[in-house]
């Protein structure tokens, strides 16, 4: 039995996104960037004035990472580009892989030698068409997995030697082997898997199923929920050690932030939310954070 967390949960950024997605603390910035992707907008928000930033694209943003000489690197609908905050110019490293109007990126981030994964979403649905993709450090993009719907749930453990990577739509996380050192990742094994809704279940019983997510120093994989209105903390066994409910319906990922990593951002989502909904829930689309006892793991960032 897990135990359910009386956590704190507050609002960090009120400024609700359509589609939030991708929060990064950036580890040399300490600010909070964080995508709009159905808004096509990234964000960067400072904690320490409350300022927010925002930045208006012409592609659908869909995760960020850090990149070198103070630079991003984001994944969108038209491609892989390095981003320059300061001018608000982004530069083309990679065009999609993919037909751009059945598909786009989606949940990615960097590995601990600094390359770029990212997968995508088949907006079809059907077949499972999505992949997953690897954007070395010399701009070189390569097919690493598919046979899924929508890819999301990436994280390493902290020494690097496991991979996560979830598909939302099937309810289900796996955990694969992964060589550090060489960028490889092996085969993927169920981690964890969920119950899906059934036709006539309604959402207060539905657990909700597995987006993005982070990974704390100790290792345990800490899981935004959509639609289950849920947090969740799993061992490195893939066993639910605590749940933390939160005041909206669809979280959608979190990450560690703060100067000690100790603060656990959420982005969540109000994109086709029924009106009753976003009435009862006037928090969804926005940033919440609560405090946690054990500090994640810093942003790797892109080397190309």
């Amino acid at each position: 039995m897990h135990a359910v967390e009386p956590y704190q949960v507050s609002l960090a950024v009120d400024h609700p996104a359509v589609l939030g997605e991708s929060p990064l603390w950036h580890p040399v910035e300490q600010v909070l960037y964080f995508c709009d992707i159905a808004g096509r907008r990234l964000h960067r928000f400072d904690p320490r004035g409350r300022r927010l930033h925002t930045w208006t694209l012409p592609s659908e943003v869909c995760c960020c990472a850090p990149a070198t000489q103070g630079q991003l690197v984001l994944a969108m609908r038209d491609g892989i580009w390095r981003f320059d905050p300061r001018r608000g110019e982004r530069t083309l490293i990679v065009p999609p892989p993919y037909d751009p109007a059945q598909e786009r990126f989606n949940d990615g981030k960097c590995d601990p030698g600094g390359r770029l994964w990212c997968g995508t979403l088949y907006e079809p649905r059907e077949p499972a068409l999505a992949a997953l993709y690897r954007l070395d450090e010399h701009g070189r993009l390569s097919r690493e997995g598919d046979g899924i719907t929508v890819s999301n749930g990436l994280a390493w453990s902290p020494d690097g030697r496991t991979m996560y990577w979830s598909d939302t739509r099937a309810h289900t996380i796996y955990a694969l082997d992964f060589d550090p050192a060489a960028g490889r990742a092996g085969a993927r094994r169920v981690f964890a898997r969920f119950e899906p809704k059934r036709p006539d279940q309604p959402l207060d019983a539905y657990g909700g199923r597995p987006d993005g997510a982070a990974v704390d120093a100790e290792g345990n994989y800490w899981v935004a929920m959509y639609e289950g209105a849920r947090l969740l903390q799993l061992s490195p066994q893939g066993q639910v050690l605590r749940e933390v409910r939160l005041p909206v319906r669809c979280p959608t990922m979190p990450c560690f932030g703060g100067a000690d990593l100790r603060t656990l951002y959420v982005t969540t989502a109000r994109e086709k939310r029924p009106p009753e909904e976003l009435a009862a829930q006037p928090w969804a689309g926005c940033v919440l954070q609560l405090r946690v006892e054990v500090p994640g793991l810093s942003a790797a960032g892109y080397i190309g």
